[in-house]
């Protein structure tokens, strides 16, 4: 289960001369904007980590900014509390920082939870880079995750990664889902390497089972499960479209995620006429997420940059593309829509039977 990774960090450290420590119980704070009932990795992320903390004992309680109609305080399963803080969002469901107009929102939750240590999540927040500056100030201990990687080029990279220089600065703990997130973070942050610890995402295999029963083998199905923003590279995947339906007749797209760059899609789809093979499912609860993998044969991700993918983990374990298994079963290709028409067309050459067999 996600999340087990940092159980196991603390039952082997309870072993040690400093176990009192460890075996404290605490009042942890989950900071981020991005909090169901948006969908996506960093979310899901969020909630499962937040339960296996609660089932060792610890309070959580998460802050979040209002989405929509819903406000104020939510109680989730084993009693934990979702904050809905009534936040302007700015873009792309992150708020606007200026560091003090959440100042008394969070300091009233910090106070009132009686919270020990303050756990935030994602550069692309807001909401955890103010986190990280208010709980400072009020003595609090501190613990930022990373799931993305970064450039250094380009102006919001720039921005981005100077803000997190600021943040990161006086924080007790960071957290990577991936050695090179880690080395991408400690980079762009000047960090020092020996308080970043790397915790690999996983997913519950259980919840993720292969049924190959579920897949039609007179055509071949290509799954894509992603946010459709230009950071997951929608826009190639809009260039591939037509070129791999034109050439295999038998090619289907089966596309779940929701986003901005859903319109790129709907133009492709209806230029080239294409509404019976390539199917938008739009937003996917977790639950319905294993449903849609197992009718595919192929797994694409077609990301710019990604630092340890979520959706391709529950691909994996659903027995579509890991990245831990042999080469023979995944392919790489330079984000590019040549490099990807190319790949695909390899993947696609072997017979549908060796799909099922693998």
């Amino acid at each position: 289960m996600r999340g087990a990774g940092f159980k196991a960090m603390f039952s082997q450290r309870s072993r040690g001369p400093t176990a009192e420590v460890f075996r404290k119980k605490h009042n942890i704070c989950m900071v981020s904007d991005f909090f169901y009932p948006n969908m996506g990795g960093v979310e899901s992320h969020i909630y499962q980590l937040s339960q296996c903390l609660i089932a060792m004992g610890h309070k959580v309680v998460i802050v979040t900014h209002a989405y929509g109609r819903r406000k104020g305080i939510r109680h989730l399963t084993n009693g934990l509390k979702v904050y809905y803080l009534p936040l302007q969002v700015m873009y792309n469901q992150s708020t606007a920082t200026t560091c003090f107009h959440s100042l008394p929102l969070m300091r009233c939750v910090f106070v009132r939870e009686r919270i020990t240590i303050v756990h935030s999540h994602s550069s692309f927040s807001a909401m955890a880079h103010d986190a990280l500056f208010h709980a400072k100030t009020l003595g609090l201990n501190t613990v930022f995750t990373d799931h993305s990687l970064f450039g250094f080029a380009d102006i919001s990279s720039v921005l981005t990664n100077k803000l997190l220089t600021i943040s990161l600065c006086d924080t007790n703990h960071i957290v990577c889902v991936s050695y090179t997130s880690k080395e991408n973070t400690v980079l762009r942050a000047a960090l020092n390497p020996e308080i970043v610890s790397v915790i690999p995402n996983a997913v519950d295999s259980a919840d993720f089972t292969p049924d190959p029963s579920q897949r039609q083998d007179d055509k071949i199905t290509i799954v894509v499960i992603s946010r459709l923003v230009y950071r997951k590279g929608i826009d190639l995947l809009g260039g591939i479209i037509p070129e791999l339906c034109l050439k295999y007749p038998d090619l289907h797209f089966l596309i779940g995620g929701e986003g901005p760059k859903r319109i790129v899609l709907e133009e492709v789809r209806e230029k080239y006429q294409l509404h019976d093979r390539v199917r938008l499912l739009g937003a996917l609860e977790h639950k319905d997420v294993r449903g849609v993998l197992v009718q595919g044969h192929i797994f694409l991700n077609t990301s710019l940059t990604e630092a340890f993918c979520m959706a391709i983990v529950e691909g994996a374990s659903c027995g579509l593309i890991p990245e831990v298994l042999p080469e023979d079963l995944i392919t790489l290709c330079e984000p590019t829509v040549r490099s990807l028409c190319a790949g695909l067309e390899s993947v696609i050459s072997q017979h549908p039977q060796q799909f099922s067999e693998k």
